[in-house]
Formats: structure tokens, sequence, C-alpha cells
């Protein structure tokens, strides 16, 4: 049983060569956004960039992609026509996805059946390595083979809506819940929680940085976008969630020291440079 620390962080943030350029850190798509939820591809984008990743990409329905280039100049917006994702927009994301080193998929996307069946559509033809989050883990249930070789990010509901097995408070019962489904579907699983559990068929781990006041929508986002990032730069999917969730989980400690129950997942954001550095 691995105890996620800051040493993990020099295996992957090491010094960079002098002769380094764009996309050798990774280029990630987010997949997200609906008409009225443009908030959750947002915060995984801002935070994937404080990951470290070189570009962001997010597409999304019109209204949604419109709303989210307003918020920095730093993300690239795909609009996609319409109010929410359909299989209509599947040849655009694959064409999208040819230039991508991963993508995180699913939130703000909305559960209408034809959104779940593009979710389903893209994860099966992309080829690239998934964080699947939110409502593309309800797309999932409909056909859990695609959880394969990806990483999922679940809470406690969306872990039972996935496997069908809801989770107590009790770590070792967690523990034991989130190994069996990683086996099941051969696949990394981030058990979101006061502790989080991270299995994949092979290794487990928990991680214990974090803070009770990261109960805001948006917190998820983040560590979504974060482990995008990771991923995006050529990291195995146990280690990018493993560290995506010590990431977010110190930067979140970090913000709720300053802010307490007025934390906000774009203070998260501001504190990814120091969580970065380690404790």
């Amino acid at each position: 049983m691995l105890l996620v620390n800051k040493n993990l962080l020099k295996t992957v943030y090491k010094k960079r060569d002098d002769w380094s350029r764009k996309y050798n850190f990774g280029s990630l798509l987010v997949i997200g956004g609906s008409k009225i939820y443009s908030g959750s591809p947002t915060f995984n984008a801002l935070a994937a960039y404080r990951a470290g990743v070189d570009l962001v990409t997010v597409a999304a329905p019109e209204r949604a992609a419109n709303i989210i280039a307003s918020f920095s100049p730093d993300i690239v917006t795909y609009p996609l026509k319409g109010d929410f994702l359909t299989r209509r927009h599947v040849p655009e994301l694959l064409k999208l996805s040819h230039k991508k080193t991963a993508c995180v998929i699913g939130g703000g996307l909305g559960r209408e059946k034809e959104t779940l069946l593009a979710v389903l559509d893209f994860i099966e033809k992309s080829g690239l390595p998934c964080v699947i989050d939110a409502d593309a883990i309800h797309a999932l249930q409909l056909k859990p083979e695609l959880a394969k070789n990806h990483l999922i990010t679940p809470h406690t509901r969306e872990f039972f809506v996935l496997t069908g097995l809801q989770p107590s408070t009790h770590l070792n019962e967690r523990i034991r819940y989130v190994e069996e489904s990683a086996k099941r579907f051969q696949t990394t699983i981030v058990l979101k929680g006061h502790i989080d559990v991270i299995a994949s068929p092979e290794h487990t781990a928990i991680n214990k940085t974090g803070s009770t006041f990261m109960t805001k929508g948006g917190f998820g986002d983040t560590l979504a976008g974060i482990c995008g990032a990771l991923l995006a730069r050529g990291i195995d999917t146990f280690t990018a969630g493993c560290l995506g969730a010590y990431i977010n989980g110190l930067a979140g400690e970090m913000a709720s020291k300053k802010f307490g129950e007025s934390v906000m997942a774009s203070d998260l954001i501001k504190e990814i440079p120091n969580a970065l550095k380690g404790r």
C-alpha cells in the first residue's frame, strides 16, 4: 500500500531540457459543457495549464465554448453546434483529437441519451488515454468494457453508478471496493473522499491531502484537469491518479487555509504552483 507524498513530484516534474519546446509536455483535449454548464470544462482547462501541460483545447457546445473562451485567452475553444453533445459531433472530435496526447471528458455534458452515446463512441474510437469524469462515468455504465486502460475519477455516487458498489466511510472497505473494481474493469480508479483511494489492476495507493472545505462544485473538475495534464505528458494512469490527487488535495489545503468556508475551486487553481513545490 503506497501513501502518496511529495517524493512523487520529483519523478514527474524534473528539470527541463534547455531546448524544450511546445508539445514536449502534452496537448490536452477537454470535452465537456452544455447549454447550461460551462464551469466544469473551464476548471479542467485552467487546472491542467497550472499542472504544466503545454496546450489545452476545449470542445464544447457553442454557448459553453463562447463563455469558456471569455475566461482566459490561454484556452483554445472549439464550438460544437447545438446545445449539447451528440453523435454527429464525434467525427469532428476525432479529427480534433489527432494531435492531442490525452483527453478529459465528462464535466458539464449532461445526461441526454445522445450525449452518453456520443461519449462512448468517442472513447471507443479515439485511442487517447482519457480521464473519464462526471457525466461520462454515467455513460460508461452502458458499456463498462470501455473503461479499460483509462483513468476514472468518481465520487461515491458515481462509483456506485459504475460498479453497483456503495462504499461507506470505512477506509478498508473503500480500498477493497476500488481494488476489486480496478481489476474488474482493467482500469485505474481514483475514488474521491476524505482519503482518496487510487487503484489500478496491479497497484493501490491512498492520498491524505485535502480539506473538509473542498465540498463545493468544481473541486473534482480541478482534479480531472490535473490528471489530464499528467496523462498528456505521457505519465501512466496510476501515477497520474496518485499525483493528481496529491496536487489537487494539497492546493485545496492551501486555499482553504486562506479562505475557509469561502474557498472556491478558482482559489485552488491559484495554489497549484505552490502545491507543485510540495509541503
